[in-house]
């Protein structure tokens, strides 16, 4: 029997993991080695690490993970958790099965790229979804905002005041959505409503190609594409859903199952707008998560109550 069980070995997992055997807690992270991060080459707005390769981050923590004998890293998917008399009981890919006192889901999110060709595969390596991200390795260049929803587009708007004054919306055969029009307009924005058809080159020479014919050369783009959790763990466990998708959670990164807690990208408390989604928050998150967690162990076995 585990104390804690933390599925996911981003970030927020290990830095759960770290806490959690530093308390002197029996660990167990199950990582399926398919982080969010993983095309992207730099990290960045974590101290004393921008510009830091994530892999890098990930073996880095995984070592550091190693001194603490309470720690045991599984590379592996979870399946399934399912509760107990005294716990939780967690299948695993290859069909072993694992029990624990208490979960950390930090499972992250999946990010949906628009289906054009080209797209994916230059997603965090010259295609960018976040300017606080890469905003500062963005500066003066030629940019292209590609998206039809309207905080897609209005990203357009942030972009240019901040970091470049040649930036081109791509629509992708839509029309632009109100109130952005204007906006868009008034900045001196263009906008392409063309359909794409593929996206071509490296960063710093892109080139977009349209139905057309006509092809639009550009050093970056942003994308900022829909996210669906990576794990239908929380679902399944019965945990409470936003509308966007994150698990909710409360100021102690709790669930609404007892027992459970979440972590990282795949969560947030219903009163924020919108997750936070550096790797420095969610790192941040699986320590808040492994805190709260090891003074409710401390509370049940000293008989304190919840």
């Amino acid at each position: 029997m585990y104390d804690v069980l933390v599925v996911g070995g981003g970030p927020a997992g290990l830095n759960a993991a770290l806490v959690s055997g530093r308390q002197r807690r029996r660990v167990l992270l199950v990582d399926s080695g398919r982080p969010r991060n993983a095309p992207a080459t730099e990290m960045h707005m974590f101290l004393s690490r921008d510009g830091f390769s994530p892999a890098e981050l990930r073996r880095l923590g995984r070592e550091e993970l190693s001194a603490y004998p309470g720690v045991e890293l599984v590379e592996d998917t979870v399946v399934s958790v399912a509760r107990t008399a005294d716990g939780f009981e967690a299948t695993l890919a290859r069909g072993v099965t694992h029990r624990a006192r208490k979960v950390i889901l930090a499972t992250g999110q999946v990010d949906l790229v628009d289906e054009v060709e080209g797209l994916a595969e230059r997603f965090g390596r010259g295609v960018f979804h976040c300017p606080f991200c890469h905003g500062w390795e963005t500066r003066g260049k030629t940019l292209a905002v590609l998206g039809r929803e309207l905080p897609q587009v209005m990203l357009a708007l942030y972009v240019r005041d901040r970091f470049s004054e040649d930036v081109v919306v791509c629509t992708d055969g839509h029309p632009v959505p109100e109130p952005a029009a204007g906006r868009l307009a008034a900045a001196g924005i263009e906008v392409r409503e063309t359909p794409l058809v593929r996206i071509e080159g490296e960063e710093d020479a892109l080139r977009l190609v349209f139905a057309d014919g006509e092809a639009l050369e550009r050093q970056a783009v942003y994308h900022r594409a829909p996210t669906r959790q990576h794990s239908a763990l929380a679902e399944q466990l019965g945990c409470t859903l936003l509308a966007d998708g994150c698990v909710r959670v409360d100021e102690f990164q709790r669930t609404s199952v007892a027992g459970v807690y979440a972590a990282g990208d795949t969560a947030r408390m219903e009163a924020l707008p919108d997750a936070v989604t550096f790797v420095i928050a969610g790192a941040a998150d699986g320590a808040r998560a492994a805190v709260w967690i090891d003074q409710e162990l401390f509370r049940e076995d000293a008989g304190l109550g919840g």
